[in-house]
């Protein structure tokens, strides 16, 4: 079990309320509701959506504060919940992916987030259109320059320390640091400025699945009262902010959202996962200069000496006429030394790539060309283009597995050939509001998906001591 978000939170007393009831609104009171909530977002010329929680517990994350939340059960002193699959391959929710479509319809202007899932910008939000308050769980950030690198794999520490790290922009290279807050640390203004200032302007901020506990974030919603905006909640929990609100809803958050799709006839996509790595290989003379030293490396994108959490092992094998020896690496770092006579004609190194649980597929083939030419053919469209066409490639074919190269790099000294690829590791799709379940094993349920995992968030919640204060941002 990795070392999760809550388990590496500094240790506290005041978590506020825990393990509160859970309400539902009958049926047809909660399809009346839904029709409300569809026309307050048919209308709305600034829409602003304010997430906890409670939208990705149906992805298999527990939430805090529910019946099963994390400080619930650890408050009870009852086990935390199991998890099947690590929490870098949790999936958006039905929720997350109506969001992406709300946006890309220009109906929703702007996203508040208190998760550190980074759910959000995996699902596909405009990064500009997204504040994520508490930071992200697999966000770097250069305090230098200000870049930002969104990792595949979960950021090692929180509390916006040095990650060991390095900025990757040849101008900078400053050491890079994590983005997530521990309870002392202030919201950043970076992501708190915009967030106050969409909310102001706002005509409706919809609130959901969250206990609008945690000052000062829980405060940004009421901020459109004053411009005569509007706010409607959609949580199973009473929150202390319901008073203030023109529609509260008590049901489902994924069932609740779907009903709107339906209503504004709007389709939930698909989310495609795309996950890259690169292939390295490099070639230099032997000292008697009658052969070729070749090294092969598979590495994550991210650098070299990045874990690349979703792959398990790799089988390597060679062309036929080169009668040299396959092998498997299965430990890290995945690299592979042989040598050819300086005569040897170009091959096909053959990588049959075993994928990590959490992943559709099992394994995928890559065949790389080894000739080191320097290549004349160049990528015709853009890395933004390539992906896009794979992932619409992944929706026809309603299978994942498919592979494209979307960067092609030659260096000459020493002489090396870097190919990035990318694969499609996952595809889920969302079924309509037929499907709903009114049950879940965990807190705010869901619709029923085509995958059915629960994650580990890497908590296991093991503290001795305590500290006197927390500060005001949760």
């Amino acid at each position: 079990m990795s070392l999760g978000y809550a388990e590496k939170l500094s240790y506290i007393e005041d978590v506020g309320n825990v393990g509160m009831d859970e309400f539902f609104d009958p049926p047809h009171v909660l399809q009346e509701k839904i029709e409300r909530l569809a026309v307050m977002i048919q209308k709305s010329k600034h829409l602003v959506v304010f997430t906890g929680a409670g939208i990705s517990t149906s992805c298999g994350i527990p939430d805090f504060r529910g019946p099963k939340g994390i400080w619930t059960l650890q408050r009870q002193g009852k086990a935390l919940p199991e998890a099947s699959l690590p929490f870098h391959r949790a999936t958006p929710s039905i929720t997350h992916m109506a969001l992406v479509e709300l946006e890309k319809a220009g109906i929703l202007k702007f996203l508040i987030s208190q998760n550190v899932d980074g759910l959000h910008l995996r699902s596909g939000i405009s990064r500009g259109k997204l504040a994520e308050l508490h930071g992200n769980s697999f966000m770097e950030l250069c305090s230098s320059c200000g870049a930002e690198y969104f990792r595949d794999f979960e950021i090692e520490t929180i509390g916006l320390k040095e990650t060991g790290r390095r900025c990757s922009k040849a101008s900078c290279g400053s050491k890079l640091r994590d983005t997530v807050l521990d309870w002392e640390d202030a919201l950043p203004p970076k992501e708190m400025d915009p967030a106050e200032k969409h909310c102001k302007i706002a005509d409706v901020v919809l609130c959901l699945g969250t206990s609008l506990q945690i000052t000062p974030a829980c405060n940004l919603p009421l901020k459109c009262l004053k411009g005569g905006g509007k706010i409607a909640i959609v949580n199973l929990q009473k929150t202390p902010k319901d008073k203030k609100a023109n529609l509260v809803i008590h049901g489902y958050v994924d069932k609740v959202i779907t009903g709107v799709m339906n209503i504004l006839d709007m389709c939930i996509p698909p989310f495609v996962r795309i996950d890259l790595l690169q292939i390295i290989l490099t070639q230099a003379l032997s000292l008697d200069k009658k052969y070729w030293n070749w090294t092969l490396r598979i590495a994550s994108v991210h650098g070299t000496q990045a874990p690349i959490p979703f792959i398990k092992s790799v089988e390597v094998s060679f062309s036929e006429s080169l009668n040299m020896k396959a092998a498997i690496l299965n430990e890290k770092p995945l690299q592979l030394k042989r040598r050819t006579v300086k005569a040897t004609k170009p091959f096909d190194i053959i990588l049959n790539l075993n994928l990590s649980s959490g992943c559709k597929c099992s394994y995928v083939e890559l065949k790389i060309p080894v000739d080191f030419e320097i290549p004349t053919e160049l990528l015709n469209e853009d890395k933004d283009s390539i992906i896009h066409n794979l992932k619409h490639k992944a929706i026809e074919d309603q299978c994942c597995g498919q592979t494209t190269v979307v960067e092609r790099q030659m260096v000459l000294v020493p002489k090396s050939n870097i190919i990035v690829h990318a694969i499609v590791t996952n595809i889920t799709e969302y079924g309509s509001s037929s499907e709903a379940t009114e049950s879940s094993s965990i807190t705010n349920g869901s619709l029923k998906r085509r995958d059915g995992y629960k994650f580990d968030c890497g908590i296991s919640w093991k503290r001795t001591k305590a500290r006197k204060h927390h500060h005001r941002h949760r």
